[in-house]
């Protein structure tokens, strides 16, 4: 082992005060978006409706699936005319509690999160955001429910209350009382042992460095500070190769930052066993073979298969309870079409 990789270890596994919290009850609010009955319900709407993007065919569901794990399952996005994206659609569920959005971090909440997907031209393929809202303003079942939502505004149907209200509604997806959330707060026969000892063993070997705070993505952030680390941390194993790991220059695509090449924002552990496949390209389909692709590009850790086994076991302790989402009823268009001309 080389000084530098000692080194890095040795400043990785140092008993400091990196706390595993459990999910907090209260999700984080921007004073200038309150949560409200009618906004949730109109950025619920939104959420679902295909409409807002160029051939009527992709909504946010389409990629982050509320219906299941909060996301759609595959290596990489696919959007509108079936274009491929070049990462894969990271889960919406508990993404209020990620200070940036985004595998690059490049939003820095979830409201400016929430206009980029709109535009892009490989997922909903809008031209600009005044086509979306000239789209929406047809519809009269939308412009009754944007005054509803939003009473005090002269003009409410705008791309920021649009942002706002999508917003407001994935702050209610969130996934409490995992067995992990249970064994913190006091029922100390919630995890098993083999994810006791998994628990134990993340933070011996230094995962709890970057994997820390009531989402495992970093603690003592504010909203709008990224934690980003590099991946590879420690390039030249078999799985740069194997799983495409440096073909993608990560944050520094936002930045041209040099100092950001090849940096992610870390990602959340919470019910992570139920979104394969895995990383920023979904290249590893196994979350055992996750593990080890961590441990090693990492922290240069070779893990036993007993090591991994115990690793998983707790991260399957932080699969939370997911609750029911109805489908709601969109608005209707009477008369008219919003698919363009075959």
């Amino acid at each position: 082992m080389t000084l530098v990789r000692l080194a890095l270890l040795l400043a990785l596994t140092q008993p400091m005060a990196r706390a595993m919290e459990a999910l907090p009850k209260v999700v984080p609010v921007p004073a200038d978006n309150p949560q409200t009955p009618a906004k949730i319900e109109l950025g619920k709407t939104l959420y679902f409706d295909p409409r807002l993007s160029v051939d009527a065919t992709v909504s946010c569901n389409s990629c982050h699936n509320v219906m299941a794990a909060g996301e759609d399952g595959r290596p990489v996005g696919v959007g509108v005319r079936g274009q491929r994206g070049g990462r894969g659609s990271p889960t919406v569920w508990n993404s209020a509690f990620h200070t940036v959005q985004f595998w690059d971090g490049r939003a820095a909440s979830l409201e400016e999160q929430a206009k980029g997907p709109l535009t892009n031209p490989i997922e909903m393929g809008m031209p600009n955001h005044d086509a979306v809202m000239a789209r929406v303003k047809t519809i009269p079942g939308y412009v009754a429910m944007f005054k509803a939502a939003f009473p005090k505004d002269a003009d409410p149907v705008t791309i920021d209350n649009l942002a706002k209200a999508i917003a407001s509604f994935e702050r209610t997806l969130i996934t409490p009382d995992s067995a992990f959330d249970l064994y913190k707060r006091g029922n100390k026969k919630a995890m098993s042992e083999a994810a006791v000892r998994g628990m134990k063993l993340v933070e011996e070997i230094g995962c709890t460095a970057c994997h820390t705070g009531p989402n495992f993505a970093g603690e003592g952030l504010k909203m709008g500070e990224g934690n980003y680390q590099p991946f590879p941390q420690i390039p030249g194993s078999k799985y740069d190769k194997q799983y495409d790991l440096l073909s993608d220059k990560g944050r520094f695509e936002v930045t041209k930052d040099k100092e950001d090449m090849h940096k992610w924002r870390v990602p959340t552990w919470r019910n992570v066993a139920v979104t394969a496949p895995y990383f920023h390209n979904g290249k590893v389909r196994t979350l055992d073979e996750a593990v080890r692709v961590m441990a090693k590009t990492q922290l240069d850790q070779d893990l036993t298969e007993a090591q991994v086994g115990d690793i998983v076991a707790f991260l399957n302790a932080l699969t939370g309870k997911f609750p029911k989402i109805t489908a709601p009823q969109l608005p209707l268009l009477v008369n008219d079409t919003l698919t363009p001309e075959p």
